[in-house]
């Protein structure tokens, strides 16, 4: 479904200087495959986000969506960010039912799709809500519904619940995981938490430290489905995998501490 060939993301800083975020990155994540990336501050996980989306193109090497080389904005892909997809002067229905007002379809039918999916995120009875009137789970509830009610086959999250308390978010990753495994869609899910990408994926990809960020470890998790997010944890085979990744990962994670402390 994704596919990065060698691709190198390069930035010209304000001082004129060329400051390279990602290089040679090779990526591929499947059809209905869910995957996490994880890495130090710093190493260009959103960056890989954008180019997967679109927002900005590579400066070297190529990303292809189902097979062919991405140019402008991908149209497979929805975003989903730390910060509120909500539009505040809007109601719950009406923020959810945009997409599909926006592709055309008539208001009744948007509205019906958009009442399924609120019932589905479990939002029946907020309909005419707005976001304000609303707790931040819930909002993040809307978010998912807003993004998943055009039925993308990819689905591009960045850090999206890292803003929730811990109780609300293991709530929000359960709630993914069942709408994920209905939906058969692509995921490529950002996060600075192994736990939540363990729990979460079925392959985490760990960068390494940057700058001329790469896959420094590819990893496929070898978990049952369905998962109970907040009690796989205790799964003594998730404490493994969890061990074998962080090993990986402690070690960018200093070279990215000791970098910030020279600059």
């Amino acid at each position: 479904m994704i596919e990065l060939k060698g691709v190198t993301k390069e930035f010209v800083k304000p001082s004129g200087e060329l400051h390279t975020v990602l290089h040679g990155i090779n990526l591929q994540v499947g059809k209905g495959e869910f995957c996490s990336i994880v890495g130090p501050t710093g190493c260009g996980k959103s960056t890989t986000l954008s180019l997967i989306a679109g927002f900005e193109p590579a400066t070297k090497g190529e990303v292809r969506i189902q097979g062919e080389p991405l140019s402008g904005i991908n149209s497979q892909a929805v975003c989903m960010f730390q910060t509120e997809n909500a539009f505040p002067w809007k109601t719950v229905i009406d923020n959810v039912s945009l997409g599909l007002r926006l592709k055309g379809v008539k208001k009744s039918e948007a509205y019906d799709e958009a009442r399924g999916w609120i019932q589905r995120v479990g939002l029946k009875g907020f309909e005419n809500h707005y976001p304000h009137q609303l707790s931040g789970g819930m909002r993040k509830r809307v978010g998912l519904a807003q993004c998943l009610i055009v039925q993308p086959k990819i689905l591009l999250m960045d850090e999206s619940f890292s803003a929730l308390d811990v109780h609300t978010r293991h709530l929000m990753e359960n709630e993914l995981l069942k709408i994920w495994s209905e939906t058969g869609a692509s995921v490529v899910f950002i996060t600075h938490d192994l736990e939540e990408a363990i729990a979460l994926s079925d392959r985490v990809v760990v960068l390494s430290a940057g700058p001329g960020s790469s896959v420094k470890g590819n990893y496929r998790i070898e978990l049952e489905r369905p998962r109970n997010v907040a009690e796989i944890r205790f799964d003594p085979a998730f404490m493994r995998i969890h061990e074998q990744i962080w090993n990986d990962l402690r070690d960018e994670v200093m070279i990215s501490y000791v970098h910030a402390a020279n600059h």
